[in-house]
């Protein structure tokens, strides 16, 4: 069951952030940097983020999260992350589709991450995106950034 998540909310929040943690820490792993933004984040600063948050529940526990800002005919997906203990089920694509299929009159989706985060790549190549560009920000970091029309 996919339902917004209400930030405002603590405890729900902490159940959002451990999510992130985990998730971010896989991804830096992978791309080996270990300072990406979202393993920064704390209660406080996901509840003061503009974001708006929906969460995946199977079975009562939040496995997945997906947050996107919607302006201007664009859903701008900032983040999409699935708890380790629940890759490969499918969460990220049922989270993806909520958002395409829930949120009629927009014209496009766009999401960013890491250039060698190969899963993530992989994932939003068949999913429908196209790389729009890739961006270095620093000698050992590219950011790849993607965009689907709907």
């Amino acid at each position: 069951m996919i339902t917004k998540i209400d930030m405002t909310n603590p405890k729900l929040v902490k159940e959002v952030l451990d999510i992130q943690l985990a998730s971010y820490k896989v991804e830096a792993e992978i791309i080996d940097f270990h300072e990406l933004p979202p393993l920064k984040d704390t209660v406080e600063t996901l509840q003061r983020c503009t974001e708006t948050f929906f969460g995946y529940y199977l079975e009562g526990e939040l496995c997945g999260v997906i947050s996107v800002k919607m302006e201007e005919g664009i859903i701008d997906i900032h983040r999409l992350m699935v708890h380790p203990n629940h890759f490969r089920k499918g969460i990220a694509k049922k989270l993806l589709n909520f958002i395409e299929s829930n949120n009629e009159g927009f014209k496009a989706m766009i999401v960013s991450t890491g250039s060698k985060n190969t899963p993530a790549v992989t994932f939003y190549l068949k999913n429908g995106f196209s790389i729009m560009e890739e961006t270095k920000i620093t000698e050992s970091l590219s950011i790849t950034s993607f965009k689907k029309n709907i």
